[in-house]
C-alpha cells in the first residue's frame, strides 16, 4: 500500500476512536485524509464536542492543537504529526512582557488625577487564539475572552458592552482592523509597543484608547498597499479580499476582508465570470482557484506560504499514526488548562 491507503487503513481500524483536524492551510494531500476541515473557530468547537475520539491528532500548528487539548476531555490525547509547527506571531507576545504591560496599563488608568479618565477606565484582555497556552490563561484569569478572525467583531463588542477597555494581543492588524470595522475613531485605537516606552504612545495615548493592539504579526498576511494596486493593474475590474491580518492601510485598499470561512464563502458567493483575487495563505487560495476552474477565476494577492503548516505531510500524518510517540503528544498542564478554557469558553459563549 502507498501512503495515502495506508493512513486509510488505519483511520478505518481506528474508527470513531480517532479524529483527525485539518486547518484549511493544509496541503491537499494531508487534508484528503481529515475529519474535520476548518478555520480555527470552526477547529476549536469541532474539538470541544468531539466526545467518542481516544485519540485526536490535528493538521495545524501548535497553539490550536492546544486549544484542542484544552477543550478535550480525560479519556483524549491530542497529537501533532509535527510537534515543530509553530507560529512565530504568538512567539511575539511572550507572558512575561504581557503581564508587564497589563500591570502599565493599569497603573496609568486607575490614576485618578488623568484628565480623560471616564467610566471605560477598566480592562479587558482579548486575545487571538493565535497565541500560546499562558497567554490564553492569563486572560482567562483576568476575565478575557479569546476570540479568532471570524469572531473578533463579536467579542470586542461582548467587551464594549461591559463599558471597558481591550488590550488585544498579539495582532495589530486583526486588532485595528476590527476595531475600525466597528467604527472606532482613530485616535481611540493604539498600536502598543513593549519595547517602547509606555508602548510608544505614551501615558495620554493609553489612558484614551479603547482598543491597546498588541504589537504583533503574522508573516503570511504582510500585505502592502502596493500589492493591491498591481493586483488591479494586473486584473481590472477584480474583486480583492484579504485576511483581517492584512495591515490596515492594504486592507482599506481591498473590496472586503474576511477570516478563512468568510473568504471562502465570499468566492462561493461571487458571480460565474468574475474574478477574485485573494490575499491569504497560497495554499487555501490554489485550492479554491481549483474548485471554482471554469466558473471563476480566482488569483493569489501574492504568493504566500506558511512555512510552519507545510511541516505538516502525508509521510508524517502516517509515521503518526503507526507509532503513537510521546513526544508528540500535545499537553497542557492543569494549571494553565483550567484558566486558558476559561478564556475559550468565554468565546465559544459569545453569539
Amino acid at each position: 500500500m502507498n501512503v495515502g491507503e495506508s493512513i486509510e487503513s488505519i483511520r478505518k481500524q481506528w474508527g470513531k476512536k480517532l479524529f483527525i483536524l485539518g486547518h484549511y492551510y493544509q496541503q491537499d494531500g494531508v487534508l484528503q485524509h481529515v475529519d474535520a476541515t476548518g478555520d480555527s473557530l470552526e477547529l476549536a468547537r469541532r474539538a470541544a464536542t468531539e466526545q467518542k475520539a481516544e485519540r485526536i491528532v490535528f493538521c495545524g500548528v501548535h497553539f490550536m492543537a492546544e486549544s484542542a487539548d484544552i477543550l478535550s476531555r480525560a479519556h483524549q490525547t491530542v497529537y501533532m504529526p509535527d510537534i515543530h509547527a509553530g507560529c512565530p506571531m504568538a512567539d511575539m507576545a511572550p507572558l512575561r512582557e504581557v503581564q508587564q504591560v497589563w500591570n502599565e496599563i493599569q497603573a496609568v488608568t486607575t490614576d485618578l488625577s488623568l484628565p480623560e479618565r471616564s467610566a471605560q477606565a477598566g480592562w479587558i484582555p482579548v486575545v487571538y487564539v493565535n497565541s500560546s497556552a499562558a497567554i490564553k490563561a492569563f486572560c482567562g484569569e483576568h476575565g478575557g475572552s479569546t476570540c479568532t478572525s471570524s469572531n473578533a467583531a463579536k467579542v470586542f463588542q461582548w467587551v464594549f458592552n461591559q463599558g471597558k477597555r481591550i488590550l488585544f494581543v498579539p495582532d495589530e492588524h486583526l486588532g485595528t482592523n476590527t476595531a475600525r470595522d466597528l467604527g472606532l475613531p482613530d485616535e481611540a485605537v493604539a498600536i502598543y509597543d513593549p519595547g517602547k516606552k509606555w508602548g510608544g504612545v505614551g501615558v495620554e495615548g493609553i489612558a484614551r484608547a479603547r482598543v491597546l493592539a498588541w504589537k504583533g504579526y503574522c508573516h503570511v498576511h504582510t500585505f502592502t498597499a502596493d500589492d493591491i494596486t498591481a493586483a488591479r493593474r494586473q486584473h481590472p475590474g477584480a474583486k480583492i479580499i484579504v485576511h483581517p491580518e492584512t495591515p490596515a492601510v492594504a486592507a482599506r485598499l481591498a473590496d472586503a476582508h474576511g477570516s478563512t470561512s468568510q473568504i471562502i464563502r465570499y468566492v462561493e458567493a461571487a458571480p460565474a465570470g468574475s474574478t477574485v483575487v485573494i490575499g491569504t495563505e497560497f495554499h487555501l487560495v490554489d485550492r479554491l482557484a481549483r474548485q471554482h476552474r471554469g466558473r471563476l477565476a480566482i488569483f493569489p494577492l501574492r504568493q504566500s506560504v506558511c512555512r510552519n503548516m507545510i511541516l505538516t505531510t502525508e509521510a508524517k500524518l502516517l509515521a503518526l499514526l503507526e507509532q503513537w510517540p510521546a513526544e508528540q503528544v500535545v499537553r497542557v498542564s492543569e494549571p494553565l488548562r483550567v484558566n486558558a478554557r476559561k478564556a475559550l469558553a468565554r468565546m465559544l459563549e459569545v453569539k
